[in-house]
């Protein structure tokens, strides 16, 4: 297991290269695939597309402390797509703020590692999520919270493709530039599929970039599997002036597992114990 001191995301853009970030989500990726299959229950292939910008999140650009949540220069990340927390979970505990074992919570009654994210139960989620267009109007507000408290934190929000036909994501964008919001960083995980098939399919909405260009944002389109790339468009979110910025990652829903990749149907059902060994093994092993 890859460890970093807690001190070490108390800073941002830090110093890690593109082969530690990609076994660090390899690590995540196998950890998804085993917390969903333990319950039989869950999202797997989302959360697999959305991994590598939410390794990048935490491990290179966020500033954030482990050892104290609610630590107030924080930066903050919000999980509008709510249903895919194992990516999240994951990444919470191997940055640090919970023990890797308590994993093994996922989807219990008596665990604090919900099937959505719960910020009175699982340390590091700013707020509860799952609801569908719910997650972005509150990182508006975060944001908006932050500037008039005169603090640089910033806010990142991650929204799904298909999450952007509900209504309530666009008044949120539309409030966020309205309030020049140029703390708030929102991703959009563009796999193009969603529970019933492909997006540009079930309601489509393209062109993506046109339209959050149209509502005032500053927008990059980027490979989400790419960490250079991430990376760069994280530092380029950083020198707008005045506006958010919506970063359009394409990704491949269940990206590292080649019989999962691209299919809707592992939107919202976790691997049977065959498939999980083959899984792993394509990861790199049981770790």
């Amino acid at each position: 297991m890859i460890r970093f001191e807690p001190t070490f995301f108390l800073e941002r853009n830090r110093d890690i290269d593109e082969v530690t970030l990609r076994a660090i989500a390899r690590e995540v990726r196998k950890d998804i695939l085993k917390m969903t299959s333990a319950v039989n229950s869950g999202h797997p292939g989302g959360a697999m597309s959305a991994t590598d910008v939410i390794v990048t999140l935490y491990y290179y650009k966020m500033r954030h402390n482990p050892e104290n949540p609610k630590w107030e220069k924080r930066d903050r990340f919000v999980l509008s797509k709510g249903h895919v927390c194992p990516a999240l979970y994951s990444v919470l505990a191997r940055t640090g703020y919970f023990p890797l074992e308590k994993l093994n919570e996922f989807r219990k009654l008596d665990g604090d590692l919900q099937g959505h994210p719960d910020m009175n139960k699982t340390p590091g989620v700013e707020i509860n999520t799952g609801s569908l267009g719910h997650g972005i109007g509150a990182a508006v507000g975060m944001a908006l919270g932050l500037k008039l408290s005169k603090l640089d934190s910033k806010v990142y929000c991650m929204i799904g493709d298909g999450e952007a036909q509900e209504g309530s994501v666009w008044e949120a964008t539309m409030a966020a530039s309205h309030y020049n919001l140029d703390n708030l960083c929102v991703i959009l995980d563009n796999n193009n599929l969603q529970i019933d098939g492909p997006v540009d399919e079930v309601m489509s909405i393209y062109p993506a970039m046109e339209k959050w260009k149209a509502f005032g944002w500053h927008v990059i389109e980027i490979n989400g599997h790419d960490f250079e790339e991430i990376k760069r468009a994280l530092d380029e979110a950083d020198t707008v002036k005045y506006k958010p910025t919506m970063i359009v990652a394409k990704t491949v829903k269940g990206k590292g597992v080649s019989f999962m990749e691209n299919r809707a149907e592992w939107h919202g059902k976790a691997l049977p114990p065959d498939l999980l060994k083959e899984a792993l093994k394509e990861l790199g092993g049981i770790v």
